[in-house]
């Protein structure tokens, strides 16, 4: 920034901060530690280089990101952020599993409280009964699953 005050990467590479410093609008004195963990993992040389290609309003944003991956990194040094990516992809999928298995036990709830009426008594100008039930939304899930003959005996 130049002046008293310099930012938080000349303060720990131990330079003076110029009025043209890369990296002074994006690690500011007063949180050290945010330069200090992305220059742990990428260098201060990679970081310059990689903020001088890029247009000045994309900067900040990329800040951001060294930052989110560099803590990552730190955490998990072998996957970074892909593992924590791939953790909520498994959370996800296994939410969407319990989502099955509960839409599963409604539809064989709501099978034992209303008699199935015969495809004969079924009137063929309106909808179908699974239709003006719907209870088609409940066999939205993957078929190849034995969901349904897990809950409905």
């Amino acid at each position: 920034m130049g002046g008293n005050s310099p930012c938080a990467s000349c303060k720990l590479l131990r330079r003076r901060c110029t009025k043209d410093c890369t990296f002074a609008p994006y690690f500011p004195s007063d949180d050290p530690q945010k330069f200090a963990i992305v220059h742990k993992v990428f260098g201060a040389s990679n970081v310059s280089k990689m903020l001088q290609e890029l247009p000045v309003h994309q900067r900040a944003d990329a800040v951001s990101s060294l930052v989110y991956e560099a803590n990552a990194r730190v955490r998990d040094p072998v996957y970074g952020c892909v593992g924590a990516i791939s953790y909520l992809q498994n959370q996800v999928s296994e939410l969407q599993m319990q989502l099955a298995v509960a839409q599963a036990e409604i539809l064989c709830i709501q099978m034992e409280h209303e008699p199935v009426m015969p495809a004969s008594q079924i009137d063929l100008d309106h909808k179908s009964y699974f239709l003006q039930n719907d209870l088609s939304q409940f066999l939205a899930f993957d078929s190849s699953s034995n969901v349904m003959q897990q809950f409905c005996p």
